[in-house]
């Protein structure tokens, strides 16, 4: 969303200057495009480039995405124990 030829960390170094509803708001409705495009896709084999040029299946990025999700919501998690102290059970 931030991301931009000039600015490439853009994702992480500017936050969303309109609040937490308006970034859920654009986090679903990019969610949404998300699985319109997936859905569009006539395979998982289908090839995708990244920005630096290789080349990846479908599949490779759907996995690293779920990977990736994964790992953010551990962090935030590690930061929720340390605010309120629970711990799984």
């Amino acid at each position: 969303m931030f991301y931009s030829d000039a600015d490439p960390d853009g994702d992480f170094d500017n936050t969303y200057p309109a609040g937490a509803e308006a970034a859920f708001a654009a986090w679903r409705a990019e969610c949404a495009r998300a699985r319109e495009v997936t859905a569009a896709l006539p395979s998982l084999d289908v090839l995708m480039t990244r920005r630096s040029g290789q080349q990846v299946s479908a599949r490779w990025v759907l996995v690293h995405m779920v990977e990736e999700y994964a790992r953010h919501n551990g962090h935030a998690d590690l930061l929720r124990e340390r605010i309120d102290g629970a711990t799984g059970a």
